[in-house]
Formats: structure tokens, C-alpha cells, sequence
């Protein structure tokens, strides 16, 4: 979650809101400098390769970044004959991009009828994130979606009661669970597994990637499948719930300091789109890069 995704203060389901003497807009959109080179590699090429990038938040998507025309190497983008109509930014024009006979079609697009206040993407085109092989900043590769500036994670150790139950089983007791809190969304609760009966943890195929904590591997628990989740290596920035347990308060029942806890609106994540590639794929094929 960031800026203008899930619950974020530009997001449709915003958890907050400005405190105004008018009704602000059904949806704001915001665009700012990224201030990073950012480069995009398709087959063995770099496609683009920027120092002048503006990123764009608007509601219910990922940051997407804009480049320079000036920027993309020549030959590289074809104009399709599809044409869109965005809601807010009007007329969008597609591209193939094609390297070395290798082309992926739909893979790029530019606003060609913009109003006077989004003249800052005038000239500028996007990348489909899925559509390319990988995006950089300086020389790292960046999975799942641009970095977003407002997406943060605080990880607290605290010593307040939390126990989970399966019925009448006790699934989880511990005085020292940790709280991990991400931009927007409610608390996750994460505990040691020492303070958990794992005989009732039942692994089941499948992760999740998430581009700020890594790889999810996932539990049922009795009759309820996919109860329970781990990040089995946390990526450095959420290094503390290394494989530490969390629980779905949806599909068993999580108790803190005696008040039950229920999955708050907005936490579930919404399919994937063009700008973003939220797969296990994309983060195993930076690993064995």
C-alpha cells in the first residue's frame, strides 16, 4: 500500500481523510519526480534508461513511472493501432516494443490529448511492468512495481497478550507477539515460534510475494486452509518477522488482551494489472539472477 493504493489518503477507500471545508474530488491524482535512475531491460537491451522519471499515483494502482521519449532508444517502441480512453487523462496511444526480433505488443503507452494541469507526461511513455524482463534503480532490479515513497513498514516488539484458538484448541499463547504495521493497513500480528503448537500448522503449496517483506509460504490449520503465513526470509527491511507465524482473523480466531480481532476492510489485495507483477516469478528470477 502507498499513496493512492488500498487504503492510502489519495486511494477511492482511503482509511482517513482531509480535514477541508470542501468536498474534495472523487479522485486526485498526483505526480512527482522520481529522482533515481531508473532503467527497464527488455531481452538484452536496456529499452530506456533515465535520470528524468515522473512517477504517477492515482487511485487503485501502483506508482507507475514516465520516461522521457528523448530517453527510449530508437527503434525500440511501434505504434499499434490501439487507442484507449483513460478516465482522467484522456486519449492513450499503445506501442509494441521490439528488441533483436524478439516483441511484446501492448507494452508501452503515452497520453497524446492531456489537459493543461497533467502537462507534466507530455512526451513521456510507460512500460508495462509483466511486459518487460526488469526494471532498475541504479543497479539493482526492483520487483513487483516502482518503489513507492509512502509505503513504509514499522516492526514493534511489545508484550501484550496474544492467543489463537482452533475451537477450543490453543493454537498460539505468547506475552511477546510483534507488531508489524504497514502503510494503511491494520496491525499484523506476528509471534514467535516457540509460543506456537506447530503440530497444528499444515505447510500447503503456494507463495505470495510481496515487494517490501519477500516470500509467503503459507498453513491451514484444521479446517481452515491458509490460516496462517511466514515470511521464511524477510527481506532486510522486515528482517524482524523472519520466520515468525501470523494469522488470519478472517479464517481462525485471533484474541488480543481478550478482544477478538477481525480482518478490517481494505487488507485483502486486488488483482494484479499492467503495472505491477505481484508473482512468485518475478522475485525467483531475480534470485537466481
Amino acid at each position: 500500500m502507498g499513496l493512492a493504493w488500498q487504503q492510502g489518503p489519495l486511494a477511492t477507500a482511503s482509511v482517513g481523510h482531509f480535514l477541508t471545508p470542501q468536498p474534495m474530488p472523487e479522485r486526485i491524482l498526483y505526480a512527482e519526480p522520481l529522482r533515481r535512475r531508473m532503467r527497464v531491460k527488455f531481452g538484452d537491451q536496456y529499452v530506456v534508461d533515465s535520470e528524468d522519471v515522473v512517477l504517477l499515483h492515482e487511485p487503485g494502482r501502483y506508482p507507475v513511472a514516465y520516461f522521457p521519449r528523448g530517453d527510449v532508444q530508437p527503434g525500440v517502441l511501434t505504434a499499434e493501432d490501439r487507442v484507449t480512453q483513460h478516465g482522467d487523462l484522456g486519449e492513450t496511444r499503445w506501442f509494441s516494443v521490439g528488441v533483436d526480433g524478439r516483441e511484446a505488443n501492448h507494452a508501452a503507452w503515452e497520453y497524446t490529448a492531456l489537459p493543461a494541469h497533467a502537462a507534466v507526461l507530455d512526451g513521456r511513455v510507460a512500460f508495462a511492468w509483466r511486459a518487460m524482463d526488469a526494471f532498475y534503480e541504479e543497479d539493482e532490479r526492483i520487483v513487483g512495481h516502482a518503489a513507492d515513497f509512502y509505503h513504509r513498514l514499522d516492526i514493534r516488539s511489545t508484550s501484550r497478550h496474544l492467543v489463537v484458538r482452533d475451537g477450543e484448541r490453543v493454537i498460539a499463547d505468547t506475552h511477546r507477539p510483534v507488531a508489524l504495521y504497514e502503510s494503511g493497513f491494520a496491525p499484523r500480528w506476528y509471534v514467535l515460534r516457540d509460543d506456537v503448537d506447530e503440530s497444528a500448522l499444515q505447510p500447503v503449496d503456494g507463495q505470495t510475494f510481496c515487494p517490501y517483506k519477500g516470500l509467503a509460504s503459507y498453513y491451514t490449520i484444521g479446517e481452515h486452509k491458509r490460516a496462517a503465513w511466514c515470511y521464511p526470509e524477510a527481506w532486510p527491511e522486515a528482517a524482524r518477522v523472519s520466520n515468525l507465524l501470523s494469522f488470519e482473523p478472517d479464517k481462525i480466531d485471533v484474541y488480543l488482551d481478550g478482544s477478538q480481532l477481525h480482518l478490517e476492510p481494505g487488507q485483502t489485495v486486488v488483482p494484479h494489472g499492467v503495472d505491477r507483477g505481484l508473482d512468485t516469478d518475478e522475485i525467483l528470477q531475480k534470485t537466481t539472477a
